[in-house]
């Protein structure tokens, strides 16, 4: 599975080149309890990153990233550590599971595919910014087409002689230019955003060609429209909508035509080799030696497609080659069953620093449900609130939440602080059903409260297993 990142970045103060080791852990504080070491290893890893940006070229060439692999349980930061510091970093970031690719040859997906997912993350954050950037621009001949779409052509010049049809034409043309100006006024002030107006919009663009490869299923962008304009000539389409949300559509399409789309490859690619993180979870799933039983495509087989990657290789992508030597690569896994030293020699050299995340007590899952800027308790009071309920938790409860979550994880499969969420659903499962029928009532959440929905399953082993 792919998870991309989402596309805002985390506003911090001053310039990402101002983010000292203490203040990416101190930003990485506001969202992540704990594991203090996982977050000095990736806030000097960050770091280390803009110190090469200050390098002679011929230095920054040599000094390649310092990969991370991280070691713990499920549930208890890793996969937030990597996310929310591709997020200060404003940087490319892609996780993906390792268990979910086969070795090349095999079907299924191959590690490179990797590489290329991450360049259409970066081609998208570019896009974005460009679009920004051409917004104002964009934003004026949209409105101008908004003119032309409410008020007829101009009148065209006759060239005539005569004096009487010369002076009916200038008529004609200032009667135009008033009526212009008079609803580019009502448009600016917004008077008409529900007029109905009718816009053309081409038809679907022309397909792109799948092809099996042997480095798998490959998206070749052959635009047919090109290649033979004759026989694919795209139809055209109108549609009639409000201005409001012809605005949208028009604004995409200015946009688009002031945005090169050469550029933008070469950005999003320069982005990537430079500042990308690749986000590699579950490794411990592909960790052992070769089976002599038969070819074990998803374990060793995956470890030595992905060796290159990590070492730093060429990759083709449909933007154009991709050099893998500068992309940060943070691994991931629990390593319950297996070890990092069952991993192929070469690929343990190239994860030098290892860092081991603790696990959750009941302490930490306290921690957890209050410091977030936007814990679940938080999340919860916000949600709620919007029905007008409201919600309040009080220590002892809190202390009881973190407490139940805690002897389930003992009790059952330990998965961290994802067990917070499934008590919260449990626990808050009456008054959420009930919603807008508690509208201004105040509801507490305390010891008692805890207790008498979360005893019976908590003290039933056999039933936390299912429920909880």
């Amino acid at each position: 599975m792919v998870f991309y990142m989402p596309g805002e970045v985390e506003s911090v103060s001053g310039p990402s080149m101002d983010l000292v080791p203490s203040k990416i852990v101190e930003e990485l504080d506001r969202f992540i309890v704990g594991q203090s070491q996982a977050k000095r290893a990736v806030a000097i890893a960050l770091r280390n990153r803009f110190r090469r940006r200050k390098l002679a070229p011929e230095m920054a060439e040599e000094v390649v990233p310092k990969n991370i692999l991280m070691i713990g349980p499920t549930g208890v930061g890793k996969t937030e550590i990597a996310r929310r510091l591709a997020r200060l970093a404003g940087s490319p970031f892609l996780k993906v599971e390792a268990s979910k690719f086969t070795e090349v040859g095999y079907v299924g997906r191959d590690v490179e595919s990797m590489v290329r997912d991450l360049v259409e993350i970066g081609l998208e954050m570019v896009r974005q910014q460009r679009r920004r950037e051409v917004h104002a621009p964009a934003a004026q001949a949209v409105h101008a087409r908004l003119l032309d779409l409410l008020l007829p052509p101009r009148p065209r010049s006759t060239r005539t002689g005569d004096p009487e049809a010369r002076s009916r034409e200038a008529a004609e043309q200032g009667s135009w230019e008033r009526s212009r100006d008079t609803l580019r006024q009502r448009l600016e002030a917004g008077e008409l955003e529900d007029r109905i107006v009718e816009i053309e919009s081409s038809g679907s663009p022309a397909a792109g060609l799948r092809i099996f490869s042997g480095s798998g299923i490959e998206e070749m962008d052959m635009n047919f429209k090109e290649m033979m304009p004759g026989l694919f000539k795209g139809k055209s389409r109108k549609t009639k909508m409000a201005i409001k949300d012809a605005r949208e559509r028009l604004q995409a399409e200015e946009e688009d035509k002031l945005i090169d789309p050469e550029q933008l490859s070469r950005e999003a690619i320069r982005r990537v080799e430079q500042t990308g993180i690749l986000f590699i979870d579950e490794l411990d799933k592909i960790a052992g030696r070769e089976s002599r039983q038969g070819p074990d495509v998803s374990r060793e087989g995956v470890q030595r497609d992905l060796l290159p990657i990590v070492e730093g290789t060429l990759v083709h992508t449909k933007h154009g080659m991709v050099r893998t030597d500068h992309i940060l690569f943070v691994a991931a896994g629990a390593f319950h069953v297996s070890k990092p030293s069952d991993l192929i020699p070469e690929l343990q050299g190239r994860l030098p620093i290892r860092v081991e995340l603790d696990s959750l007590g009941q302490a930490e899952l306290v921690r957890i449900l209050t410091e977030p800027e936007y814990s679940l308790v938080r999340q919860y009071q916000a949600l709620l609130g919007t029905e007008g309920i409201e919600l309040e938790f009080t220590k002892d409860g809190i202390q009881a939440i973190a407490g139940a979550a805690a002897l389930v994880n003992e009790q059952t499969e330990n998965i961290g602080a994802r067990r917070l969420t499934t008590i919260m659903e449990r626990l808050l499962d009456d008054v959420s059903f009930e919603g807008p029928a508690l509208s201004g009532q105040r509801v507490v959440i305390d010891e008692p409260y805890v207790r008498e929905r979360l005893d019976n399953l908590t003290a039933d082993t056999d039933l936390s297993r299912f429920i909880l």
